[in-house]
């Protein structure tokens, strides 16, 4: 993927970022092109080589129109949650390397989801902070909001996930609950026919 100066990009644990030039520089005797970035959140100035661009997850800014995808993924009662620490902390180490924002909201869902259950772990907190931290810079600075604006509608997104997913579930335990009547029903008349049998 190429870029311009100028380009809204983001570098993946570090947010958004601007590209404010574009240069070769020599090291070690071998030339390479390299994007300055300037990362808004700290205005730090970071340097990617542009033949790893791919490998470290650098990518354009969402548009307007995948703003509204984000919000309906944030909100649509879908949440994964593994049990065992070491399998959840993986799997969400390694959508928060993606650079997406897809990837970062289901971190951000899961790991709020089980924050209201139980106390997460320091590094947890910790990467549900960062989640929450770049989605809402990144969204700010695509609908051009203030962050708090976007960090309140962020949250309604995730209560309105919370609220579907608990609808969801209270709708399976009622299906469980009016299954197992049915198949108690089955077994009892099946067992008259039986005994029937072994008279006759």
């Amino acid at each position: 993927m190429t870029f311009q100066v100028g380009d809204k990009v983001i570098y993946p644990n570090h947010g958004l970022g601007i590209v404010e030039r574009i240069e070769e520089k020599t090291i070690l005797g071998t030339t390479c092109g390299f994007f300055h970035l300037r990362i808004v959140s700290n205005d730090t100035t970071v340097l990617v080589p542009v033949s790893n661009v791919d490998g470290v997850g650098l990518r354009k800014a969402i548009g307007d129109e995948e703003v509204e995808r984000l919000f309906a993924q944030l909100s649509d009662g879908r949440i994964d949650n593994h049990q065992n620490w070491k399998g959840r902390f993986k799997d969400n180490s390694d959508k928060m390397r993606t650079g997406s924002i897809y990837d970062m909201a289901d971190v951000l869902k899961s790991l709020t989801f089980l924050s209201k259950s139980k106390s997460l772990s320091f590094r947890e907190k910790r990467m549900l902070d960062r989640a929450k931290a770049l989605i809402v810079s990144e969204v700010s600075e695509v609908m051009r909001e203030k962050a708090l604006e976007v960090e309140l509608k962020v949250d309604r997104a995730l209560e309105k996930c919370f609220m579907v997913k608990a609808r969801n579930m209270a709708r399976a335990t009622a299906r469980a609950k009016i299954a197992k009547p049915v198949k108690a029903t089955v077994v009892a008349a099946a067992v008259p026919r039986r005994a029937a049998a072994r008279a006759s």
